[in-house]
């Protein structure tokens, strides 16, 4: 078993983690329905390298991510802290302090649950009545009361917490406030303030002892998948979680995505706040950097003014949005390290080019380059292998995610991990491992400039699209993904109800391109380390 530990630090990151989630336990479901696609009941993957069987006090067996979320307090919205397969009791600290002064308490009503929670939890409750007394779906007669149109408008209207959107069900040791922290998250936005408010308490220590309860139950773990939300004061805590990563499992290899969302590169016009962001920037960067094994910085400036959504409606402003796009490129990133590794010889109908974490960080960052900082592109949807020139379109079509890149830069050095899902070839049909392949190879040749190492994975199982991803599809994008000859009349976007699995293209690459963001950061490190703080 080669197990995966994933750890969600702050706002967006968890933003970004709830659609990943979304993703697998959308893959889950589709391989049990009997009324599916073949594709999804022939993966080829193993969830298991990233889920847990466990089972409830009552004996219920679980299936639940093997994840560790960090936020501030009260923002898990509607949703308990030991989450929803157990029984939540009240919200306490975690840790008890004798004090003889004033006390202070701050409390809140329970957010009450939107119509996609009520719905999941209707469904549920009607799936358990079903299952305690041996009825079928049909006998149980019960209606729908609620309309996956009404469910999908009303998510795009009123998203306000990563939860409110969240298929998954959660572990107790999951999810993890930052208990004593109820701060406005405007106000939480550097590292100094970060680092002031999380030292001297034994936060820490909590998360580390329940980052152990899933480290040791794992036979053979590959490595951490690391999402933190570096804009603000999270960074000094990801830091402080790294550090204890590394003395504790010191060979176990971090892959860490640096995610923002799109509000954070909003330029103030306060010279001294504009400072204070670039020396944020420049300090978290360099921290965070030098304790993992490979960083990716994620999170364009306006994702919807990119090359990278020249197939999407995006707004910027809604987390809900331009996390989907994010989660979306990283659960095809991750795709390698959950598929069944084959002999040389061995070939798969399904999916082909199984890698570990650590043999990624070895492509990307080993060898002669000892280039930490990858780049992520992506296609979304990617285009289809059809045409005269789909080898140049193909590569064409691959656009960054990571801020402040060279677009035009001849790296004759540079490698990269290519990861294509779902590809659609003549006719819309599913295209075979063997076509995706071909073209890839082909494109690589007839590139002006093509890199010294490329590694490709590929799977027929495209992205499947949950009912509560947003509407971020243009109206030229067909219900599995394929560009539509002419847009859809009558809406600029399209969502899950229109759009049920899309093909993506997502790339890790190792390249000079990624120079000018390193510049930006660098030339403000050395000597400012402390200036946060004053």
């Amino acid at each position: 078993m080669r197990e995966i530990v994933t750890l969600q630090v702050g706002g967006f990151a968890n933003f970004v983690g709830s659609h990943f989630w979304n993703f697998q336990n959308e893959l889950l479901e589709l391989a049990e329905d009997p009324e599916a696609d073949a594709v999804f009941k022939n993966q080829a993957l193993n969830m298991d390298v990233f889920y847990r069987y466990g089972e409830t006090h009552q004996g219920v067996p679980t299936y639940t991510p093997r994840l560790l979320s960090v936020d501030l307090q009260g923002s898990l919205g509607s949703m308990s802290s030991s989450g929803t397969l157990y029984d939540g009791g009240s919200s306490v600290p975690s840790s008890v302090m004798t004090w003889d002064g004033n006390v202070s308490t701050q409390s809140s009503e329970p957010r009450r649950r939107n119509l996609f929670l009520q719905s999941l939890y209707q469904e549920e409750q009607e799936n358990t009545f079903t299952v305690e007394n041996g009825v079928s779906g049909a006998e149980n007669g019960s209606q729908k009361e609620v309309s996956d149109r009404d469910i999908v408008e009303q998510l795009e209207n009123d998203v306000q917490y990563w939860t409110d959107y969240s298929k998954a069900h959660y572990h107790p040791q999951s999810l993890y406030e930052l208990s004593g922290l109820w701060i406005d998250t405007h106000k939480f936005d550097n590292y100094g303030i970060g680092r002031d408010s999380f030292s001297g308490g034994l936060h820490g220590e909590e998360m580390s002892d329940r980052l152990r309860f899933f480290v040791e139950e794992c036979d053979h773990i590959q490595g951490f998948q690391f999402i933190v939300d570096d804009s603000g004061g999270f960074s000094p805590i990801a830091v402080d979680f790294l550090e204890s990563i590394a003395d504790e499992y010191t060979n176990v290899p971090v892959l860490l995505y640096a995610v923002r969302g799109p509000g954070s590169a909003i330029d103030s016009i306060s010279q001294k706040h504009r400072v204070s962001r670039k020396l944020h920037d420049a300090v978290s960067f360099s921290r965070l950097s030098s304790l993992c094994k490979l960083i990716v910085p994620v999170g364009l400036p306006s994702l919807s003014k990119s090359k990278a959504s020249r197939l999407l409606c995006i707004k910027d402003e809604k987390p809900y949005h331009c996390s989907a796009a994010y989660a979306a490129t990283l659960h095809s990133v991750s795709m390698p390290f959950r598929m069944e590794p084959l002999g040389p010889s061995a070939n798969s109908t399904y999916a082909s080019g199984a890698l570990t974490v650590n043999e990624v960080v070895q492509i990307l960052s080993g060898q002669a380059r000892q280039n930490m900082v990858a780049i992520l592109d992506a296609a979304m949807p990617a285009p289809s292998l059809t045409g005269n020139q789909v080898e140049q379109t193909f590569l064409r079509n691959l656009q960054p995610l990571t801020p402040e890149v060279s677009e035009h830069v001849e790296d004759l050095q540079s490698v990269e991990s290519m990861i294509v899902l779902g590809a659609l070839g003549t006719g819309g049909q599913r295209a075979s491992i063997h076509e995706v392949k071909s073209m890839a190879h082909t494109a690589y040749e007839h590139a002006i400039t093509r890199p010294i190492f490329s590694h490709l994975s590929v799977a027929q199982c495209p992205l499947p699209i949950p009912l509560p991803f947003p509407s971020i599809f243009g109206n030229r994008v067909g219900q599995h993904g394929e560009l539509l000859g002419t847009p859809v009349i009558g809406s600029s976007s399209r969502g899950s109800l229109d759009v049920h699995s899309i093909p993506v293209a997502a790339r890790l690459r190792s390249s000079s391109a990624v120079l000018p963001f390193l510049e930006n950061r660098f030339r403000l490190t050395s000597g400012n380390q402390d200036c946060l703080s004053r």
